[in-house]
């Protein structure tokens, strides 16, 4: 780059000032004695200006964003033995032939994840860790590599939280959001480790739509899992970047990437973060992800309902599953369920149930009034773990 000297400097400051001056006084001078000679340009010039500004503003959103997000942001790694078979192999005489087995060790990408708290604990899918029999680590954005130690694994959704060691002090936490307050066409930003082989990729897109529900599967794993509610989005999201952030333009998590679609393009999922700090909290107070399991397939039935079939309020039991705690206390089809531990149950309310439910611990019983046959009656249920 050619150095500018003193004297081209002030030059090219004073033709900045008059060329600033004469556009500012050819703005007064057509409007105040009517001049048109800018008319024809003036709109132009400060559309372009708008459009650069607008440009240059979001391309600062994204680097400020990627600047503060990345440190938090992981690549989780699976080391473990797979087995091949080539098929049959024969001997050079052809008297027999055998099988062989060729234990192959595996060590790759596969999955991305996210810092929630300084001692080590370490947010993603469950099923970029479904392999049991498989060991784990993370590696953070500084290539820093950390074994997982345990996996607490969410059986209710695709979560787990992983504990690595040592704990590294120096991690930083990621900032979480509030997904209630997402809005259709809403900028967000992904980072993950892209087809488990480029690490840290940032990709941009809008929140495509809200409050989707799907079925996703896992390449590694293989799987299927029915998901509710999750964030759609058209954020560049590929295999690896499961478990990793969808921030919104604060630098705030609003989401865990999930899942795509194989049948469109830009089509991707995010489990909403809210879900997650749920599950966080149950974490923290109980110290893994157990969640009390009642085991009814129910439908609520809200005032207008009721009414119309002279009924009470709450949810109508039409399947118990056998072995199930509801089961046990003696619940049946085609029951009503009005009262849980005492709290009525608004049929106004399509998840009413499921939250007086999610107030309380395995193995605590509870009372639970039924109306059955016209009439009520109160049994005892003891919440099982959600398997």
């Amino acid at each position: 780059m050619k150095k500018l000297d003193g004297k081209s400097f002030i030059i090219g400051v004073l033709t900045a000032i008059v060329l600033a001056a004469a556009a500012t006084g050819g703005a007064i001078s057509d409007r105040i004695w009517g001049f048109k000679i800018l008319d024809k340009y003036w709109p132009k010039i400060t559309s372009n200006l708008r459009i650069e500004n607008k440009v240059l503003n979001e391309e600062n959103v994204v680097i400020d964003v990627a600047d503060k997000a990345s440190p938090s942001v992981v690549t989780v790694s699976i080391k473990t033995t797979q087995v091949n078979r080539p098929g049959i192999q024969f001997d050079p005489f052809g008297f027999f032939n055998q099988e062989l087995v060729q234990p192959q060790k595996i060590e790759q990408d596969i999955g991305s994840g996210f810092v929630i708290s300084d001692n080590g604990l370490i947010v993603t899918n469950k099923h970029v860790v479904g392999d049991a029999e498989a060991t784990y680590k993370v590696v953070t954005n500084d290539d820093q590599a950390y074994d997982v130690i345990k996996i607490y694994r969410d059986p209710a959704n695709d979560l787990a939280i992983l504990k690595i060691n040592p704990p590294a002090s120096d991690l930083k936490p990621i900032e979480m959001g509030d997904s209630s307050k997402l809005k259709v066409g809403q900028f967000v930003i992904a980072i993950g480790t892209a087809l488990g082989e480029f690490r840290h990729t940032v990709t941009t897109g809008v929140v495509s739509g809200l409050g989707r529900g799907i079925t996703t599967g896992s390449a590694w794993a293989g799987f299927a899992e029915q998901l509710d509610n999750v964030i759609q989005t058209d954020a560049a999201i590929n295999p690896g970047n499961s478990g990793g952030p969808l921030l919104n333009s604060a630098g705030q998590v609003i989401g865990i990437n999930t899942a795509i679609s194989s049948a469109g393009q830009n089509i991707g999922f995010a489990i909403p973060i809210n879900v997650v700090k749920e599950a966080i909290d149950n974490f923290n107070n109980t110290g893994q992800f157990n969640r009390p399991y009642l085991g009814v397939r129910y439908r609520m039935l809200n005032q207008q309902t009721a009414l119309l079939n002279d009924v009470p309020q709450g949810a109508y039991v039409q399947e118990v599953v056998d072995g199930s705690p509801a089961a046990k206390a003696g619940i049946a089809a085609e029951d009503i369920l009005t009262k849980l531990a005492g709290q009525k149950i608004s049929g106004d309310d399509t998840a009413a149930l499921a939250k007086e439910i999610a107030k309380h611990k395995v193995g605590e019983s509870v009372d639970v009034e039924v109306w059955r046959n016209n009439s009520t009656k109160t049994l005892q249920i003891t919440f099982e773990e959600a398997k």
